[in-house]
């Protein structure tokens, strides 16, 4: 049985209808996700099955309201991110490209037709998202990406280029596409698009051969001469600075969601060595073992903390971006080690899927990556403190 380690009873922060969120996701994920996940993560496969499920619990774009959303506070969607990545990291990621890469742009920067029309399909789950923001050539520095589009009158624009890294791109019905603009009244300024799939030009392909977030699928996108009317640009992303916001949205999710992999390594390991006997008793006897739970324990409850105030932050409206900075590189930095201790802890089960920890051990390196590297945050913490930009 599955116990979240609280020692200074966050929970009871929360609201009744924040632990009603939490209670019914906890379940969702023991019963619908565990199950099958190191099967879909052995294979490189995503759990579809679950998509209609998670619909209809409201995730997808749980904090929007209206269209058809849930509606929820900030602080339980940091719940919905948590508990799902407590089964995995793809399943997290999944809800959160959807809601927080896809919705959210077009719910804050679209016109009331896309929004019509696109939200209220993608919070049902019948249509999925991308975001294609990262290029092969340009993973930290979007500022340098190369995709282009040529504007070409009332006709629209036509798009070149290719995104890599991309969350769903190989079964997304719709991508949140960037690219500079040449041309035009809104030439060099990098804009947002919406582009369907079914569209000339518009291709995506499978990325195979991944040792991390293997129940996720992750694609490129490829851009030919892909032309669009002109009703496909979102109308409020006319700079880079909205590509950001809709990063640092996920990036809070993000913060949430290895709070959840630190659970559900803490819950196994705990478990293990309890069991475990060794020499004259269980492992958990030893005062080594208790040393590095006691570790483990600290840096989950510093963790949680961070998260509780980044919700209030947010649900005020006060949230600032080196905030979510922070939480990510300190929470998913130590969710990271957390996994590699408790690895070595396992012993050599460690290694086998039949245990957890080595599953959320692998998803740990690309969470470390993606939505800004554990040194990319370092430097916008740099930035705030001393008001000197790094990135050069």
């Amino acid at each position: 049985m599955y116990s979240a380690l609280d020692l200074y009873d966050f929970d009871a922060l929360l609201t009744d209808e924040q632990r009603a969120v939490r209670d019914t996701v906890r379940r969702f994920v023991t019963e619908q996700v565990l199950p099958g996940i190191a099967r879909h993560w052995h294979d490189g496969t995503f759990p579809m099955e679950t998509v209609p499920q998670m619909a209809e619990l409201g995730l997808f774009g749980a904090n929007i309201h209206g269209y058809g959303c849930a509606g929820m506070d900030n602080t339980a969607y940091g719940v919905v991110m948590r508990e799902l990545e407590r089964g995995d990291s793809g399943v997290r990621s999944f809800a959160s490209v959807q809601g927080a890469l896809v919705m959210y742009p077009i719910y804050s920067f679209g016109s009331d037709a896309q929004k019509d029309r696109w939200l209220p399909a993608m919070a049902r789950g019948e249509a999925v998202g991308c975001f294609g923001l990262t290029e092969p050539d340009k993973g930290s520095n979007p500022a340098g990406m190369k995709t282009t589009a040529r504007w070409d009158g009332a006709d629209g624009f036509v798009l070149h280029g290719a995104k890599m890294w991309i969350t769903n791109a190989s079964i997304a019905h719709v991508a949140v596409v960037w690219a500079k603009v040449q041309g035009g009244p809104d030439d060099g300024k990098i804009r947002g698009f919406l582009v369907e799939r079914g569209t000339k030009g518009f291709e995506t392909k499978l990325t195979h051969n991944k040792w991390s977030l293997r129940a996720s699928l992750t694609g490129e996108i490829v851009l030919d001469e892909c032309r669009i009317p002109a009703s496909a640009a979102l109308p409020g992303a006319g700079s880079l600075r909205a590509a950001f916001m809709c990063l640092n949205n996920a990036r809070y999710g993000i913060c949430w969601g290895a709070v959840g992999a630190m659970q559900a390594v803490f819950d196994e390991v705990l478990g293990y060595v309890k069991t475990r006997v060794q020499f004259s008793g269980p492992l958990a006897k030893h005062q080594l073992v208790q040393w590095k739970l006691a570790n483990i324990a600290t840096e989950l409850t510093k963790a949680q903390a961070l998260c509780l105030r980044l919700g209030q932050l947010k649900e005020a409206g006060t949230l600032e971006p080196h905030q979510i900075s922070l939480a990510k590189r300190n929470n998913v930095g130590h969710a990271l080690d957390i996994a590699r201790t408790a690895r070595d802890m396992l012993g050599a089960n460690g290694i086998l899927l039949d245990y957890q920890v080595g599953r959320h051990l692998c998803n740990l390196e690309t969470v470390n990556t993606y939505e800004g590297t554990h040194d990319i945050h370092a430097l916008i913490l740099g930035n705030e403190l001393t008001g000197i930009a790094a990135f050069d």
